[in-house]
């Protein structure tokens, strides 16, 4: 498990993009002693740490525990690139958001955030007590400092909500530098409370989320299963549900157009609730075919 390893920089627009460039370019690029890494990347040393995180707890890049630290793209970075390098499509944002609150491993926080924390409002010390108690079940000598999880926490908040939409909060300008997943529209301001900000997850617009990729993330929490239970779809771990915070109508309404184009088939008689996949395409081909058909348009 890793906390706070974004050295509390939120991704910011342009560093994937100048991330991968660089990367492809030189593999060795975050730890060169030949050239400096600032100047190539013409960021500041704790944002190439924090640029070096982020290509990896996105699953854009991945990088050797040990031996010569380099990196290379990963599949989906390298699909992502070929066919959006600047990461403006909706798709492309979901594709990131969806490897970063399935990372256990890399992005804890994020996995606990999305997959662990049931709260409909909250703020910032509810989230610390859920993170502690989680990694109290799995890693009780890891449990991580207050400060530590607390700055997750207001990463995690910059990187889908903006700031800017608060009213009367001065924000240095710094720090007003917008995430490109705050167009995902996950999280929503509710009110200042005892000198705390509570917050809630919302559900997005399902006309935001791209059947393809929504097909893609239930192909892979299926792992291979041709029928799945609506109610884990929604529910689970790293399931559709969890991992883009839908309600049941906005999970019904997804299914319901994934069945429309022949790729589930939902099933409600006989007291089963579950759908049947009917596509043969994995996770990566689903991917590839959502890049393929906005290519055609």
């Amino acid at each position: 498990m890793k906390f706070r390893g974004h050295e509390t920089f939120t991704i910011r627009k342009g560093w994937l993009n100048k991330g991968i460039k660089n990367v492809i370019a030189e593999p060795g690029v975050f730890v060169s002693k030949e050239n400096n890494p600032m100047d190539i990347l013409g960021i500041g040393a704790n944002m190439v740490k924090s640029l070096r995180y982020w290509l990896q707890a996105t699953n854009l890049t991945t990088e050797p525990n040990s031996g010569k630290r380099y990196q290379t793209l990963t599949e989906i970075g390298e699909l992502i690139y070929e066919n959006d390098p600047y990461f403006e499509e909706i798709g492309s944002l979901w594709l990131v958001h969806y490897s970063l609150a399935t990372n256990l491993e890399l992005a804890t926080s994020w996995y606990v955030f999305f997959n662990e924390f049931e709260f409909s409002e909250f703020n910032e010390d509810d989230f610390y007590k859920k993170v502690r108690k989680f990694v109290m079940m799995i890693e009780p000598e890891k449990i991580p400092a207050s400060r530590t999880v607390n700055d997750d926490f207001k990463c995690i908040i910059n990187t889908y909500f903006s700031r800017a939409r608060l009213n009367n909060v001065s924000i240095n300008p710094e720090d007003n530098i917008s995430c490109p997943l705050n167009e995902l529209g996950l999280v929503d301001y509710v009110t200042t409370l005892n000198g705390l900000r509570v917050y809630r997850k919302t559900t997005p617009s399902v006309d935001n989320i791209p059947d393809l990729i929504a097909l893609a993330i239930i192909v892979n929490f299926a792992c291979g299963k041709k029928e799945i239970k609506i109610s884990s779809i929604q529910k689970d771990v790293n399931s559709l549900g969890k991992i883009c915070v839908l309600d049941t109508i906005a999970l019904s309404n997804i299914l319901n157009r994934l069945e429309t184009f022949g790729y589930i088939k939902v099933v409600r008689t006989a007291g089963l609730d579950i759908i049947k996949i009917i596509t043969d395409m994995n996770f990566s081909e689903c991917v590839k075919k959502y890049y393929m058909q906005l290519n055609e348009k």
